[in-house]
């Protein structure tokens, strides 16, 4: 049976999203400065440089979460009853921990990236003063508080509603024979997000934990190995879980287009589980260049960074497919935006699996070829999939309704969207390094197409939120 969402959930899902658009264009804007510096375009000085790409990578992968986590509990909302306070909650912590994060970067100079790596911390104290580093760590564990909290709630409701996870993620059909169809997808999916996020939030508390320790007292240090381990463990599964998310909007939206329900047979159950387990080890992919770490860790990352890239991307992208085809679907943002998100998310794998062969990551891994993945999957796929969510809320809950101006958006951002991805793989390909402020003439040109692309891609961004926010006067008030 559906049930509704709470008025109040509904109106902190407006919050969540009325901050991860605003915020969504700023860090678009500082990736852009980034860029045009790089192509020498503009000129800013290397700790502004620095600055700025840590704020750009932690805002980047914190605005998708917060997207991910609204579409996440809005869908949910429809299958479990929830309580609305801890989503409430997690919002007030992650604007906690943002506040803390801002204010380390541009009031105390912390520019040591998102990765944050130990020692890195307790060195650019020693440059800058404790305050950066200490404002920056705890900013980052109490984003992470607030969503194991979160995720700990919806374990204990998904665990009274259907006995424990693991029937949520539908072991009943794939190992006890019981017949039918699973869990919603929306179950499946929150159900793998709760155990693998809940696992790298534990990971990344014990490496920052360590890292402030390590500040207030040098005395106490840490492996870097270890601590290169934790925090990477952190990183990536965060970041993948926001995709998984994300991905909820897919199946529930295309469902209510096409009329066709997206069901979980044991195919699609099947290829949830592997990924819930595939990972949890992909991290290991981060760390092929360091020869200090055991060869059987190096083949898990290689063997299983191909495998997770099949089971679920190929059972939703298929099944998106499958569900649209002769459905006689309606195309809006939201049904064009979550479709196409497919195509970003298939399209952002492809580089990622060949990284993720050794002897290829050894030459690539530090160049723009990795950013280049990256942002073809959480540009095209996951903010796509946020901003498609946006359209659908506004259409659900108000009466908004699809016009021309919509469709220029939509093909302004993707177009523009593959110019910029296009130019971070080609600069990859010719060796051009990530993170680096300054480059050398050769990698100049690629910088500048991916600038100018970049500013297309903010205008689009900006008329979609104009459009998003103008069109929340249409809701209905909350009784």
């Amino acid at each position: 049976m559906e049930s509704s969402i709470h008025p109040l959930a509904k109106k902190t899902v407006i919050y969540y999203l009325m901050t991860t658009s605003t915020m969504l264009i700023l860090m678009m804007i500082f990736g852009v400065i980034m860029l045009l510096n790089q192509g020498e375009l503009i000129h800013i000085t290397p700790i502004w440089f620095y600055k700025i790409m840590t704020a750009h990578g932690i805002g980047m992968v914190g605005i998708a979460a917060l997207g991910g986590t609204a579409i996440m509990w809005y869908f949910l909302s429809k299958y479990i009853k929830l309580n609305p306070t801890i989503f409430s909650m997690n919002f007030t912590l992650s604007l906690v921990g943002v506040v803390f994060i801002l204010i380390a970067i541009f009031g105390f100079d912390f520019s040591d990236a998102w990765t944050f790596l130990y020692p890195l911390p307790a060195q650019s104290a020693q440059f800058y003063g404790i305050v950066g580093p200490l404002l920056f760590l705890f900013g980052v564990l109490i984003l992470g508080i607030g969503y194991l909290i979160m995720y700990m709630y919806l374990a204990k409701r998904l665990i009274k509603e259907y006995g424990g996870l693991g029937k949520s993620l539908g072991w009943d059909y794939i190992f006890r024979g019981k017949k039918g169809y699973g869990p919603p997808a929306a179950v499946v999916a929150t159900t793998m997000v709760i155990i693998t996020n809940s696992t790298a939030i534990i990971a990344g508390a014990i490496v920052i934990i360590g890292s402030i320790i390590n500040l207030l007292n040098p005395a106490i240090r840490m492996d870097p190995m270890l601590a290169k381990h934790l925090t990477y463990a952190f990183g990536h599964i965060f970041c993948n879980a926001t995709i998984y998310m994300a991905v909820i909007a897919v199946y529930e939206v295309l469902a209510k287009y096409t009329k066709r329900p997206w069901k979980s047979n044991k195919a699609f159950l099947i290829a949830w589980n592997a990924s819930t387990l595939f990972t949890l080890m992909i991290y290991t992919h981060h760390l092929l260049m360091d020869f200090a770490v055991p060869t059987w860790m190096l083949i898990i990352g290689q063997v299983f960074s191909y495998a997770n890239g099949l089971p679920v991307m190929v059972v939703t992208a298929y099944g998106a497919l499958m569900i649209v085809y002769r459905s006689g679907i309606k195309w809006d943002v939201a049904s064009s935006l979550l479709f196409l998100a497919m195509f970003g998310w298939v399209a952002g794998a492809i580089p990622a699996i060949i990284d993720a062969t050794i002897v290829v990551n050894h030459v690539m891994h530090n160049t723009k070829w990795v950013p280049g993945h990256f942002h073809t999957y959480m540009g095209m796929g996951v903010i796509a999939m946020i901003l498609g969510f946006m359209y659908y809320f506004n259409k659900t809950e108000g009466s908004i309704k699809h016009n021309r101006f919509d469709t220029f958006s939509i093909s302004l951002y993707f177009t523009f969207f593959i110019g910029i991805v296009g130019s971070f793989l080609y600069a990859g390909s010719i060796s051009t390094p990530r993170r680096w402020a300054e480059h050398m003439p050769d990698w100049v040109l690629s910088d500048q197409v991916g600038a100018i692309s970049g500013i297309f891609v903010v205008l689009a961004t900006t008329l979609i939120t104009v459009r998003f926010f103008t069109g929340l006067k249409s809701l209905e008030k909350p009784t």
